[in-house]
């Protein structure tokens, strides 16, 4: 049976001055700062992710997610002439599903320009299915077109312009465009410090998982009860399944950059080996989780009572998780996706 939910968000808990909620990322981005966890030695060591090499394990192979930001928030005209904006979570056959933060009149056509619209098709909760007036395969481009890059509801003061967002809330290797949250973990990394890594000897690898809404949503007594988190989709292709597999039975440490990465790579695990190539995931990983494919994590300091939270904590334990975030506190890191970072392994 699972704990009440009120129970956990008390669990998941903590304080900190909102003057650490990082409004624009560290420039260079690979000067953000960075707490390093060798759970082995039960070490702690503050440095920053230019030096990130220096404290990888032996052998490490890290693996990064390649999906790319969508400008994902686009304004529509209603037929009484208001405005609504509309947010873009994934298409549905011949529809789009999307939220509003006005309220859409099913069967009404709202207008992006003169001669594109969505129709109103349907209603569901605080979803609506929208038609568009326009080839789906023509979606990506009019997003990047009219849209605007959705970041999360704490970044309440960037400085950051449009032009500006969309590179820096981009990570340098973006490839495969579907999310609308950016994998934040990997924003501090440069194309020099990839290069340099790689001249260290560790291997990098990607997979993609397309980040949703669900990223940002609260936590539920049902996701409690069922185990289960929001859909998301991923895919990993089969050359970079068979070298981590690989890597795997050799016992090199294989390290997700990032929460959506490690989600990936369990939901992927079968009998230690990467089997499910593609498909969806609503993996809630949480206390008593065992890990079945990542040896170590390198990630963001997460939002309190969110699941991200639970998915760290799972991996070195509560006590340590925020032992780890009072110290991070303490020295003043910055914190949530513009945020500075931990290497845990």
């Amino acid at each position: 049976m699972s704990k009440p939910l009120e129970k956990i968000l008390k669990e998941y808990d903590y304080a900190f001055p909102e003057t650490l909620i990082a409004q624009k990322p560290a420039s260079p981005r690979d000067s953000a700062k960075l707490l390093v966890y060798d759970r082995n030695a039960d070490s702690i060591t503050e440095t920053t992710f230019a030096h990130i090499g220096e404290y990888l394990p032996k052998g490490a192979v890290l693996v990064f997610n390649q999906t790319k930001v969508l400008p994902a928030r686009l304004t529509v005209t209603k037929p009484t002439g208001g405005t609504a904006r509309i947010l873009y979570i994934a298409q549905e056959g011949d529809v789009i599903r999307a939220m509003s933060d006005r309220k859409l009149e099913v069967g009404t056509n709202v207008r992006i320009t003169s001669g594109l619209f969505f129709n109103v098709a349907k209603q569901e909760g605080k979803y609506y299915l929208l038609k568009p007036s326009f080839p789906l395969q023509q979606l990506n481009t009019i997003l990047d077109r009219h849209g605007i890059t959705p970041i999360p509801p704490y970044i309440k003061e960037s400085p950051l312009n449009e032009r500006e967002l969309r590179k820096k809330y981009q990570t340098v290797f973006a490839k495969h465009a579907g999310s609308v949250a950016a994998p934040t973990a990997s924003l501090h990394f440069t194309d020099r410090l990839l290069k340099k890594l790689q001249k260290q000897g560790v291997d990098i690898r990607f997979i993609t998982l397309h980040v949703n809404i669900g990223t940002f949503a609260p936590l539920t007594q049902e996701h409690l009860d069922t185990g289960a988190l929001h859909t998301e989709s991923f895919s990993i292709d089969k050359q970079t399944a068979n070298f981590l597999n690989k890597a795997k039975e050799e016992g090199r440490p294989i390290i997700g950059v990032g929460t959506t990465v490690v989600r990936t790579l369990e939901s992927a695990c079968i009998d230690s080996q990467l089997k499910r190539l593609t498909g969806e995931t609503r993996i809630f990983i949480q206390e008593g989780y065992r890990f079945n494919f990542i040896d170590g994590m390198v990630t963001n300091f997460h939002v309190p009572q969110s699941s991200l939270l639970m998915l760290v904590a799972a991996l070195i334990g509560k006590d340590t998780l925020f032992k780890l975030y009072k110290i991070a506190i303490k020295r003043k890191f910055r914190f949530f996706s513009f945020g500075d970072g931990m290497l845990i392994y």
